[in-house]
């Protein structure tokens, strides 16, 4: 076929296609013949039992991972030791690690079952550890009382050198240079290398510079010693395209293209000029079509012409697999040359599955069970096999069966190679290549200092220690090896056998209500649609809305309260009825609301995306709850005779009053959870957003609630206090400041007549603290969006971040660097990662406290604002805690340090700040976690992740002191607040007797 050297359009397949038609298609592909499966059964079993029979005296992955079981105690502490320990610098916060970890586990006890070196130095360096820091044990033994004597220090040594020792088996070297010279040939010969230099996703420019000068060093040192053997028998080296650019996201796109490309064009023109492998590894599945548009612009660029060694990874777990290499292939056949493609199983299912199920897409980018992904790696197998030679596939598996498949579906023709990961798969491969020595096998080796393993390495322990994996299962002799040897297509049995029985669809995922829809952005078509229906649903820019006065909200009052009882008297399942009736309808009109959501609120995409969410599950929460507390009531236990029933019913006309910076979702949340307990409403949003609450009250309306219950008052703050001061109202719910929420307390306290609840949620300087034992890339990702998303202009935004002292600068400069990226500007544009701040009276008052923390504080990051109401991110770093006085509610965030030994200090300033809303803690120990919760009595507390977002029936969210009153917000007690309680009894046996009781037998 000839050559086409128009462009290629970009890459497009559906993102999250249905498991079960997936799966007619494969189960449906020609089977192999009897004779076929019986060479594939004979090898693959030979393949075990030499996996089985090593005793290799060094040890391996499969030997620690038959030692200490991931299903085990002693797994998971291990897996948490080695992915923080190294980073830990400083004594204390190491020995409470070590302690914390090693009392998950019986290292005392444990008996090692291998003679592999590597298991059982480890797990005598653990259980030494773990006999030492046991208070009160007395010692046994020479052992024990050699022990005793080495205290605390020597107990750290040991447990780093035993996860060093574990490191070695992972990396290669921690330096390109010690790789290399381990790498080097030992026979005649020499094995394929494939070079991975470690390291997380760039957050800041300057980590990016640093891996792309990672990178060009290593392809100068590799080629240098690469040999003179063509391609494909040379090394080669893998790069990671976040790792060259500090946004690589997909609504960062236009910015991506232009940066990204041509570092990536400059290393495979290195690589070109050694002739070597560049293979740019797979991303998460959000990433996989920006990832693509990167990779065809460069492979395009006319310098590579003549150069075969450009290559790419692909997820056979990922659904779009398959399209992605015909789509390489058409790439490939355009400018007619040939690519090396890597088909690997994928490494980060978990986090594909929590990310689409958080973002509540229609199904999963991967498959949900293990089989269904061996199964589509045998399909693509064929499909590359078929493809060759314009495709060099590169088939890295450590799983006998898949091993013995494609060597069957290959032939004898070559023009192929495996791969495995360096330190695993070791005695495999060493048999095949004493069975086949033809068949080529290339070692992916990490390269990179211990300290950098950490997440590569418990990422490999996750993905091959798993119960289903069949690293994990080869290597215990317990499980048949005809069990190994069964194929994926009858596991699977039928298609629709093709989805995990215990992994429910995201909109599934509640069970007892449905998930709100979201969208995901790394779809490029999701997202262009989404993009043109919000700009065809743009209003005229005449729009508008009469502001009320005091006389209009008097006459609203009055006429909600002509309007509660026939509201209250409709059943709660027609309520609920409603509310979902309104949540359909808010799905359906998504575009419209994020639309006003962007012009009155000024929110980016994200924010607005999410706030429609939130509001329509606000209101299938609340329907779902209704329908359980306001329907036949709760049967009372008592004597016979007689039955007792509680019921709650509304308590009257309700006044919601909610704030612009979520002017839908609260608004919505408040305004349904007082309609659903029976009351009638009177609704005063803010003044700043009061388009967006009349589209709500319009939907709500036709969604079935009458005008009588639900009654929109539109002002300012005195609207809203003359609402709050009239004598009829039965309750106000409001969301604001701590200053409004103590005015409206003290008026509802001066008033004659009943007593009335105020349902309040206020602010709060929320802290975040961070130990040495925290992920740097992690806690950066979370500080920046706990502080700046929103333009910091949400209640539980991050506002006091404490850390560490002795890891403090490397956090701070990650975060710094990471803020300087983010871009600011019109929130209509994807791109956009901070909007402005709400009107220029809040940009004046941030302003002027930026101006004072200039003044007090140490400036670490002073960002450039646009014209217009925006506010830069800025970071201060205070002497201490008490310079901050009150809740700054925009994009500033204040650092301060503390030693390990005066954490107990920091948990002080935060009591004394009497806010008590969010709480963030990142610390891999779980006594400092433990003792953190159980000191500061926090609303919302959130470990090891961003503090911001919390989700309608799973965090239900609220404070106490300065941050509000309680009942949670979408918490299974906030419904019963805006209610009364009714117990009513019944003397059922006043008519003749009790007949129940007589009629009864014996």
């Amino acid at each position: 076929m000839p050559s086409d050297s128009s462009p290629l359009p970009p890459f497009s397949a559906p993102y999250a296609p249905d498991d079960v038609a997936i799966a007619e298609k494969l189960l449906g592909l020609p089977k192999l013949t009897p004779a076929q499966d019986a060479r594939i059964d004979r090898e693959a079993r030979r393949l075990i039992e030499t996996i089985r029979a090593n005793d290799d005296p060094l040890g391996g992955v499969e030997d620690m991972l038959r030692e200490f079981a991931l299903s085990t105690k002693e797994g998971l502490a291990l897996m948490v030791l080695a992915e923080a320990l190294l980073r830990v610098p400083d004594a204390r916060t190491a020995d409470q690690f070590i302690e914390d970890r090693l009392a998950q586990g019986d290292f005392v006890h444990h008996e090692t079952k291998s003679s592999a070196f590597l298991v059982n130095a480890s797990a005598w360096a653990l259980g030494i550890s773990a006999r030492v820091i046991q208070p009160g044990e007395t010692p046994q033994g020479t052992i024990g009382r050699l022990t005793k004597r080495l205290g605390a220090p020597a107990v750290r040594a040991a447990t780093r050198q035993a996860m060093r020792l574990m490191g070695s088996h992972f990396v290669l070297g921690e330096t390109i240079e010690a790789a290399l010279e381990r790498a080097r040939p030992h026979t005649e010969r020499p094995s394929r290398y494939s070079f991975d230099m470690l390291g997380e996703g760039a957050r800041t420019a300057e980590d990016a510079r640093r891996y792309f000068d990672a990178y060009a060093y290593a392809i100068e040192a590799i080629g240098r010693a690469a040999g003179t053997n063509p391609l494909p028998d040379r090394p080669g080296i893998s790069v990671k395209l976040s790792a060259l650019h500090p946004r690589f996201e997909a609504v960062s796109r236009a910015r991506v293209m232009s940066e990204l490309v041509p570092l990536l064009v400059d290393l495979a023109r290195r690589a070109q000029a050694f002739d070597l492998n560049l293979t740019v590894d797979a991303e998460e599945a959000d990433r996989l079509e920006l990832s693509l548009d990167v990779i065809a612009a460069a492979f395009a660029d006319p310098s590579l012409t003549g150069w075969n060694g450009f290559g790419l990874a692909i997820q056979a777990y990922q659904k779009r697999a398959s399209d992605v290499i015909d789509y390489v292939n058409e790439l490939a056949h355009r400018r007619d040359r040939r690519m090396m493609l890597r088909l690997v199983k994928g490494a980060y299912w978990d986090t594909e599955i929590k990310r689409a199920q958080e973002r509540g897409l229609d199904g999963y980018p991967v498959f949900t069970r293990k089989a269904m992904t061996d199964l589509n790696y045998v399909a693509c197998a064929r499909k590359l096999l078929s493809l060759r030679p314009r495709i060099f596939p590169q088939f890295a598996t450590h799983n006998a069966l898949t091993v013995a498949t494609i060597l069957e579906l290959a032939g004898d023709s070559g023009g192929y190679e495996f791969q495995r990961l360096h330190g695993m798969g070791e005695a495999l491969y060493a048999q095949l290549s004493r069975e086949r020595p033809e068949i080529a096998h290339r070692t992916y080796a990490p390269v990179g200092s211990h300290r950098d393993l950490l997440a590569y390495l418990v990422r490999r322990l996750l993905e091959n220690g798993a119960n289903s994996s069949f690293v994990a299962l080869a290597a215990d002799n317990t499980v048949p090896i005809d069990r190994l040897l069964q194929r994926p297509a009858d596991i699977i049995g039928t298609a629709n056998r093709a989805c995990h029985p215990d992994i429910p669809l995201p909109a599934d995922l509640y069970a007892v209500r449905q998930n709100s829809g979201g969208i995901e952005f790394g779809e490029r078509a999701a997202l262009d649609k989404l993009v043109a229906d919000i700009a065809a649903a743009r209003a005229p820019a005449s729009e508008s809305t009469d502001m009320a006065s005091p006389a209009p909200a008097e006459a609203a009052v009055a006429a909600a309260g002509a309007g509660f009882r026939g509201w209250s008297l409709t059943p709660a399942a027609q309520r609920a009825a409603m509310l979902e009736r309104a949540a359909d309808l808010l799905e359906r009109r998504r575009a419209r609301f994020i639309a006003l959501l962007q012009s009155e609120g000024g929110k980016t995409l994200d924010d607005s995306v999410s706030e429609v969410r939130e509001a329509i599950d606000f209101c299938r929460y609340y329907a779902m709850q209704g329908r359980r507390l306001f329907g036949e009531g709760e049967a009372m236990p008592g004597p016979t005779g007689e039955s007792n029933v509680l019921r709650l019913r509304g308590r009257g006309a309700f006044v919601a009053i909610s704030p612009w910076n979520f002017p839908l979702a609260i608004f919505l949340g408040q305004v349904t959870a007082a309609l659903m307990a029976g009351n009638s409403v009177v609704a005063k949003p803010a003044e700043q957003t009061p388009l967006v609450a009349a589209e709500a009250v319009k939907l709500l309306h036709e969604a079935g609630v009458p005008a009588s219950a639900l009654h929109l008052v539109q002002g300012d703050g005195k609207v809203g206090a003359a609402l709050v001061a009239h004598p009829a109202i039965a309750g106000v719910v409001f969301t604001g400041s701590t200053e409004v929420a103590r005015a409206i307390n003290r008026t509802l306290a001066a008033k004659d007549g009943p007593i009335v609840p105020l349902i309040a949620e206020t602010g709060g300087i929320n802290a975040m603290i961070v130990d040495a034992t925290a992920l740097p890339e992690q806690v950066a990702d979370d500080v920046i969006t706990s502080a700046f998303r929103s333009a910091g202009q949400r209640c539980s935004a991050l506002r006091l971040l404490f850390v560490q002292d002795d890891v403090a600068d490397r956090m701070i400069e990650m975060i710094e660097g990471a803020a300087r990226e983010l871009k600011l500007g019109d929130p209509a544009d994807p791109a956009t990662h901070v909007g402005p701040v709400i009107d220029a009276e809040a940009r004046e008052k941030l302003q002027a406290h930026i101006a004072r923390m200039k003044r007090e504080a140490r400036v670490h990051f002073a960002g450039e604002a646009p014209a217009g109401n925006f506010v830069a991110p800025h970071i201060f770093e205070l002497r201490e805690a008490g310079q901050l006085t009150e809740e700054v509610f925009g994009p500033i965030l204040h650092v301060v340090r503390f030693r390990a030994e005066a954490l107990a200090g920091a948990l002080r300033a935060i009591e004394r700040s009497g806010y008590a809303l969010t709480l963030g803690i990142h610390s891999r120990i779980d006594d400092t976690v433990d003792d953190i919760v159980a000191r500061l009595q926090a609303g919302n507390v959130y470990v090891n992740r961003n503090m911001i977002g919390a989700v309608v029936g799973v965090q239900p969210f609220g404070g106490f002191g300065l941050s509000g009153t309680g009942p949670k917000a979408g918490g299974p007690h906030y419904l019963t607040r805006f209610a009364t309680e009714q117990t009513v009894t019944v003397n059922t046996a006043a008519a003749g007797g009790n007949a129940a009781l007589l009629s009864g037998g014996e």
